[in-house]
């Protein structure tokens, strides 16, 4: 056998070792992967500054609350008197999911009214909304789009 053979077959071998002796991952108990198939994307400088220098907000995040009957969206505000739009009275939030065609709005309770914060922005502070997730067309992992009035923020994924 020459040099070349003994090599290969010793390569191919260790392989086969290799992989006997590697053991898969155990599937979750009850065979269901509670994992995302979606990867979160790290954002590009030009993308992480969009939001502070257009809308005065940063920390965009949508979450699943309340065993997933509602989705809450909160944001940070840098700048307020750019993020005034987002607690503007006049527009009506909304939360659009592509992957199931939903259109998700806010709540508004009897004595309560909206589940949202209305009150002056200040800087440095965390502001939310909470949408209704009724019959859970929004899950976690999904990536979802919220559109205020002008403001959009696209590819949100749900936490």
């Amino acid at each position: 056998m020459n040099i070349r053979a003994s090599l290969v077959l010793g390569c191919v071998l260790s392989q086969a070792c290799l992989a006997q002796t590697q053991t898969p991952a155990a599937p979750a108990a009850n065979g269901v992967n509670k994992t995302s198939p979606y990867h979160g994307m790290k954002q590009s400088e030009k993308a992480r500054a969009y939001y502070p220098a257009a809308w005065g907000v940063d920390h965009l995040r949508a979450s699943y609350t309340s065993s997933g009957n509602l989705i809450r969206f909160s944001y940070r505000v840098v700048e307020p008197k750019l993020a005034k739009a987002l607690g503007d009275h006049e527009s009506t939030p909304y939360l659009y999911a592509p992957r199931s065609h939903a259109m998700l709005q806010i709540p508004t309770m009897e004595k309560i009214g909206q589940l949202r914060q209305l009150n002056t922005a200040e800087a440095d502070k965390e502001y939310w909304m909470v949408f209704s997730n009724k019959g859970n067309p929004v899950r976690r992992g999904d990536r979802v789009n919220v559109i205020i009035g002008k403001f959009h923020a696209d590819g949100l994924l749900v936490e």
